[in-house]
């Protein structure tokens, strides 16, 4: 049996997704700024994609930027809004576990003269509303919260963490990176005081390359691509119709049973917590029982002590079983995770952390032939990890 459990990686394409992918890449494959017929069938497929996503976020199409990715969504919500409006202020407030594609923007803007404050977390992952409130100044022009954290499945209270921001200064710019929450949950910018929203298709079962920022209207942003002007030039680049097409569609899809897609996602996740238990020496991070509604459905942080990541994830892999450990975007900068760091994980875990990731097409088989294969192979990699010291 293969179980693939790296959903917060990357989720398998939806069929009717895929099928359309390929029309448009077969039959409607024209350039959307030819003034020809071939051009107007294709900026109709961006179109409906623009109207099918804005339904699910309450919002109009105008308000959707279409990206390469939650890569690209987050540079452009903090590069472009930053250097918009920095006659206003250079001072920006993040959390202290975010993603590397707000982190290294970041990065670059302290370089460029601006000073970014970094908020801790809790040992669940949450971010204090009053630390926040704490951290604001006069000269602050945004703040970039992400909505639910990729490797623990924290999820912030967005509602509060926006309330603060803008009682203290509504021109100050709340960007949240949305890309594990959304198809998980309803998120309604306008409502929630969201003025950049990121989200990546790849995680909705949508075509990998694709993506989107939500914009609120009055939002001033810099555009980070420059040239052909598409996208009322806020995104320069002959548009990814094959991919908008098919992200609209998954965006619809997953929103259309939004509730039955997260009903399961909990009981899945409820019965892969039950069973975890009867291993030994284990430890779920940031998932207290009586708050599972509070965390993310689709995302359980596991920490097996005495053994190291790297070693049990190749294990589960030859027994067809697929894990993270840790975030797929930074695997190719091993370290130990900054975000296992922030929870206070003891040192001892922080290199022994697996990620188990669901979708709505996993199923109770699938947790326990994963939980069998952990009964085996923990003990053994324990006592030989043992050995080796």
């Amino acid at each position: 049996m293969e179980c693939y459990l790296d959903n917060a990686s990357t989720t398998k394409a939806l069929p009717e997704v895929c099928d359309l992918v390929r029309k448009v890449m077969c039959e409607d494959f024209g350039n959307p700024s030819s003034l020809h017929r071939k051009g107007m069938e294709a900026e109709h497929y961006i179109r409906q994609a623009g109207e099918q996503i804005a339904r699910t976020l309450k919002c109009l199409p105008q308000n959707i930027i279409f990206t390469s990715g939650g890569t690209e969504s987050n540079n452009l919500a903090v590069l472009g809004s930053a250097m918009a409006n920095r006659r206003q202020g250079k001072h920006i407030i993040t959390s202290c576990f975010e993603h590397p594609s707000v982190y290294e923007p970041l990065r670059f803007l302290e370089d460029s003269g601006f000073e970014v404050s970094y908020l801790p977390v809790d040992g669940e992952g949450h971010i204090s509303a009053e630390k926040l409130g704490e951290a604001l100044r006069e000269d602050t022009i945004l703040v970039s919260i992400m909505a639910v954290n990729n490797e623990i499945g924290a999820v912030a209270d967005v509602a509060a963490l926006s309330e603060t921001v803008k009682e203290y200064n509504d021109k100050i710019v709340f960007h949240v990176d949305a890309i594990q929450a959304y198809g998980k949950m309803k998120l309604y910018p306008s409502r929630l005081g969201i003025d950049l929203m990121s989200v990546s298709g790849h995680k909705i079962h949508g075509p990998k390359g694709t993506g989107f920022l939500y914009r609120g209207d009055r939002v001033k942003m810099n555009p980070c691509l420059y040239g052909g002007g598409q996208q009322k030039g806020m995104r320069s680049g002959t548009e990814n119709v094959p991919g908008i097409a098919g992200l609209g569609l998954a965006a619809e899809r997953m929103y259309k049973e939004l509730e039955h897609h997260r009903e399961h996602l909990y009981e899945i996740k409820r019965y892969f917590l039950r069973r975890i238990t009867e291993l030994e020496g284990i430890r779920v991070n940031a998932c207290r029982a009586e708050s599972l509604e509070e965390t993310a459905p689709h995302i359980i942080s596991v920490s097996f002590e005495g053994i190291r990541s790297e070693v049990l994830l190749h294990a589960l892999e030859e027994e067809r079983i697929y894990v993270s450990s840790g975030s797929a975007c930074s695997s190719h900068h091993p370290g130990i995770s900054g975000t296992l760091r922030a929870i206070g994980l003891p040192d001892g875990l922080l290199d022994s952390t697996l990620r188990f990731s669901c979708s709505v097409f996993t199923e109770k088989e699938e947790i326990d032939h994963t939980i069998d294969s952990l009964k085996r192979l923990v003990p053994v990699l324990a006592r030989y990890q043992r050995g080796g010291r």
